[in-house]
């Protein structure tokens, strides 16, 4: 049964959400603030979290900071509609997804699925099959990135993205592909969410040896992982 931790302060929507995935089959845990989510978190970790951006003691973004400081664990922020500034704030702190209020429950239980499902994938992939490039080095048996040598702090989004751009060097990725592999799901004409992990992810990996960036823009079209042998 999949662990599910639901922070928010608002009763009818909590009593909702909680609800649709009990009927789902879901074990949920519920909490009223970030301070008793982080409480509930440290004594039975879930599989995944949803935070609410506003609730009160701890909101979400201080909650999500203090939780990206322990685990990787995948976090929805669910955030005001329209509220472009929460969104961005929320991909840059580690958030793996949002979605905007108000939501169907059926459009999170989508956006759920699809993180725990690239999850599951790629436990499943062969675990001796790590990947050497460029000074990044992704170790599939524990999930683990290292640059030149030091540990590098991923989220799940961007462990997948980087995952998915190393095994195609110098191939590009369209927007639209990257979207489907790495955050299951189609990519939308508004969704930012894409391009904020890969911004993230540029910072955590930095730059070749020359300056260039490992991960190069193709205006228009999407991303590529450059070698250093491209690079040079």
């Amino acid at each position: 049964m999949v662990k599910l931790l639901l922070a928010d302060d608002d009763a009818r929507l909590s009593d909702l959400i909680k609800e649709y995935f009990d009927g789902e089959g879901y074990e949920v845990a519920h909490a009223w603030n970030g301070r008793e989510a982080l409480e509930l978190m440290a004594a039975d970790m879930p599989d995944i979290i949803i935070l609410d951006v506003m609730m009160p003691e701890l909101d979400g973004f201080e909650t999500l900071k203090q939780i990206r400081n322990k685990s990787a664990v995948p976090v929805i922020m669910l955030t005001a509609k329209g509220d472009d500034i929460d969104r961005i704030l929320g991909l840059e702190m580690g958030a793996d997804d949002y979605l905007s209020k108000p939501f169907n429950p059926r459009e999170l239980l989508a956006r759920i699925k699809a993180i725990l499902r690239r999850a599951s994938q790629e436990r499943e992939d062969d675990p001796t099959a790590d990947i050497d490039l460029s000074g990044v080095l992704l170790r599939r048996k524990d999930r683990t990135v290292y640059l030149e040598g030091e540990l590098v702090e991923l989220t799940t989004s961007e462990y997948t993205l980087l995952e998915c751009m190393l095994m195609a060097p110098g191939q590009v990725l369209t927007k639209q592909e990257l979207s489907e592999k790495a955050l299951g799901r189609k990519l939308t004409m508004y969704d930012r969410s894409l391009d904020m992990h890969i911004s993230n992810l540029r910072k955590k990996i930095g730059n070749l040896e020359n300056g260039d960036p490992r991960i190069k823009t193709v205006r228009g079209v999407g991303y590529i992982f450059v070698s250093n042998e491209q690079g040079a």
